[in-house]
């Protein structure tokens, strides 16, 4: 309630202390004194001129305003209606709170300014908002690297999964639109980071190494935030050697240190193998060609087979080394988990490659048969000649001994 001191005439002017009542408007906020806490019901001591009262859901707004007051407490009330059919004005805690609330809202719209929101739900296409009947949307395309579900085939029931952890923290938004006559916004968590993020872009250089966490997995690497920023490390600059699936080397969440290989406007590549030494550089003095070794297969593909050398090296047995005819299928010779020995026919530290030849093997076996056979007729013909040599010397001595006769 108001006073307000009317100066319409002399006479007016000359009755001391005379005062109009201005009672309030529905759709206004009002303040007042609490007299009587009920179960589901409030009376309010509107400055001594009328009551006021708040009951059922009015009572329960977002922010748990109910719990904490007791009589005598001030309490800032939402008028909707003058008087009900008890002389009493009806008033709203939901309704002020939701008042107050967007006028923050706007207030924050207007100015440009970054707030703090906890949403209540989520759905596939993003965060949801309802705080005494305001309702927000936070859409997926505008959450922040770090929370963006990154999911391999966009699998809707992980993506809402992923979103639903989201319900539980607080994020930092900005409001990108905002819609008076119903009472609705749109969020954008990007457009809050937007700025530290150009600035985090523009010292960021190549060369650099930074901590950051694996903010997704996918088939063909990791993501990575880091200062607001988020690069890929593809599934070539995991590690040195063959990486089956990014999920073996590290989790969402995980804190990693990477390398920042490339920047190509706001795309970063990254890596993670070359903060560790290259094993090809030491595979270059151990293995040698024409060395003979010994592997487990580990991978079959179309054009061959991978042995594996050690922990990071394998080498690759092409379709045309493993046999002296044309194969179509590697699986019908060799077979994963088969140890095999393999004799080393080229190796190319630069590219990471060593090349294997199973028929080597067979083809110095058949050679060695082949010279065994070779020595085994050279010898028996060897024999052969003594022996008619042996014969011809005894026929000599047989006319000799027979011409000493005669």
């Amino acid at each position: 309630m108001a006073f307000k001191k009317k100066k319409s005439s002399v006479m007016e002017e000359l009755i001391a202390d005379e005062y109009q009542l201005v009672f309030p408007k529905p759709g206004t906020l009002i303040d007042g004194k609490i007299i009587t806490i009920l179960k589901n019901k409030i009376l309010v001591d509107l400055e001594g001129f009328s009551t006021g009262v708040i009951s059922g859901q009015e009572t329960h707004d977002s922010t748990g305003t109910l719990k904490n007051l007791k009589v005598g407490d001030e309490v800032s009330a939402y008028v909707l209606e003058d008087e009900n059919d008890d002389g009493l004005i009806v008033l709203s805690l939901r309704k002020a709170s939701q008042k107050k609330t967007w006028n923050q809202f706007i207030e924050a719209y207007e100015a440009n300014k970054a707030i703090t929101i906890h949403c209540n739900e989520a759905n596939k296409g993003g965060l949801l908002l309802n705080i005494d009947g305001i309702k927000g949307f936070l859409p997926v395309s505008q959450l922040a690297p770090l929370h963006y579900p990154r999911v391999d085939g966009a699998d809707s029931s992980m993506i809402l999964t992923r979103l639903q952890k989201l319900t539980s923290i607080p994020l930092i938004v900005k409001i990108i639109n905002l819609d008076r006559d119903g009472g609705k916004l749109i969020f954008s968590e990007r457009a809050a980071e937007e700025e530290s993020r150009q600035g985090s872009l523009d010292k960021l250089i190549v060369g650099q190494k930074v901590k950051g966490k694996i903010s997704g997995i996918v088939k063909f690497g990791i993501f990575v935030t880091f200062n607001g920023l988020e690069g890929l490390v593809h599934i070539s600059e995991i590690a040195w050697g063959h990486v089956k699936d990014p999920n073996d080397y590290g989790r969402l969440g995980d804190e990693v240190e990477i390398l920042v290989i490339g920047k190509e406007s706001d795309k970063i590549s990254l890596s993670m193998k070359r903060l560790v030494p290259d094993p090809w550089i030491e595979a270059s003095k151990k293995y040698k060609v024409g060395t003979i070794i010994e592997g487990e297969v580990n991978r079959i593909t179309p054009f061959g087979a991978f042995v594996k050398l050690d922990e990071e090296i394998n080498g690759l047995i092409h379709v045309s080394e493993i046999v002296n005819e044309e194969v179509t299928d590697p699986g019908q010779f060799i077979k994963v988990g088969e140890k095999v020995k393999a004799k080393i026919i080229a190796i190319d530290p630069e590219e990471h490659r060593v090349a294997l030849s199973l028929k080597a093997m067979t083809e110095k076996k058949e050679n060695s048969d082949e010279e065994k056979e070779e020595k085994k007729a050279k010898k028996a013909k060897k024999a052969d000649k003594e022996e008619e040599e042996s014969d011809d010397e005894e026929k000599k001595e047989s006319k000799k001994k027979a011409t000493k006769k005669d």
